[in-house]
């Protein structure tokens, strides 16, 4: 079986998104795992590669991820020109790149010469200088995979949590809360639970939208008439959903280590608890999408940016996590030729439908 070939976006050249990126594909682990392809350019990836002090980084350019060789790290030129880097900076430059190296490896992404995309962090403001029509990676990538609705997934070991609403001001959040939407998200993780990390039979917990979870519409009516059909309707369609839970009783109790999965109502109540429990080594992934892309849970951190001082923890995380789901992708299908006996789950659903009806 052929080694995953693993795009990389640069991010903001800017940022730490280089040098996180060179601290990672180093480790020789890398190349036994992947075939890494770099979309940016050599001249960039150079200037970085001396700040963090790697003067023997041996990489090929090469014109496209369908040339990327393995055993070696590759590097897909997307543009020529000089390029003034100003370290710290949010600046349209920043932004241009980041934009011009995640287009080319999206368009590999899509027409499938690379088998994942990991991509670097970018910083919203210059993306937003240089014209980028998205609030964020996960609206183009979507967008450019053709994709009618994705989940942001937060990913850990023993936890991973998505959100109903993502890049949402707060005061637009209640609004965008329906039982459709819900149940769309709810359907995306329950199958990407069972097809990219392999687990027979998802138990996914629902967090409610108010306080105390709206304690039965005192404190907000949204989990009696939304929520709470939604969890319903999803129990019928064959998800094993469950809620809606008080966010902050829910996560101090521990309650998420009985969940293969949470789902969020919004931004800051999935990924607060989800930073608190486990920054550094979290992954962002996209669920829903017909390829994999995963980026670490880190911004460009212009603060330390060109002091040799990032962390690659998360990144590597990241791009161990497309190699791993990218393999359960391929295993999936190959069962779903050859049907074979799967796994049992290792959570208690009885202990949840028990705990759920008492």
């Amino acid at each position: 079986m052929s080694k995953i070939k693993v795009g990389i976006s640069i991010g903001d050249i800017n940022g730490i998104g280089l040098e996180v990126i060179l601290k990672t594909i180093i480790d020789e682990r890398i190349l036994k795992t992947c075939t890494p392809v770099i979309y940016g350019s050599s001249k960039i990836v150079s200037y970085h590669k001396n700040i963090v002090s790697l003067p023997d980084f041996q990489f090929q350019t090469v014109r496209g991820g369908d040339q990327a060789e393995a055993d070696k790290i590759n590097i897909v030129n997307c543009w020529n020109d000089t390029v003034n880097i100003t370290l710290g900076k949010i600046t349209d430059v920043g932004g241009i790149y980041a934009m011009k190296s995640l287009e080319a490896a999206v368009k590999d992404l899509s027409a499938g010469h690379i088998d994942a995309l990991v991509t670097a962090p970018i910083n919203k403001k210059a993306m937003q200088l240089a014209n980028f029509p998205f609030p964020g990676h996960t609206e183009y990538i979507s967008d450019a995979l053709g994709a009618k609705d994705s989940l942001m997934l937060l990913v850990n070991d023993g936890l991973k949590i998505g959100v109903v609403t993502g890049h949402v001001p707060l005061k637009n959040v209640t609004e965008q809360i329906t039982k459709g939407k819900i149940l769309d998200k709810l359907r995306i993780m329950n199958e990407s639970l069972i097809r990219d990390f392999a687990v027979d039979k998802p138990l996914i917990a629902v967090l409610g939208l108010n306080p105390h979870a709206g304690d039965e519409g005192v404190i907000g009516e949204e989990e009696v008439q939304i929520i709470r059909p939604a969890i319903d309707e999803a129990k019928k369609k064959g998800i094993m959903a469950f809620g809606p839970y008080a966010a902050d009783g829910f996560f101090g109790a521990g309650q998420h280590r009985k969940f293969h999965a949470v789902l969020a109502m919004y931004h800051d109540q999935g990924l607060v608890a989800f930073k608190s429990l486990s920054f550094g080594s979290g992954v962002n992934y996209t669920a829903g999408l017909k390829a994999v892309r995963t980026s670490p849970d880190h911004g460009t951190a212009y603060d330390i940016a060109g002091k040799n001082e990032a962390d690659p923890s998360s990144f590597r995380k990241a791009l161990f996590t497309a190699v791993d789901i990218a393999l359960n992708r391929r295993e999936y299908e190959e069962n779903r030729a050859n049907p074979l006996v799967r796994n049992k789950t290792k959570f208690d659903v009885d202990e949840v439908l028990s705990e759920e009806t008492a």
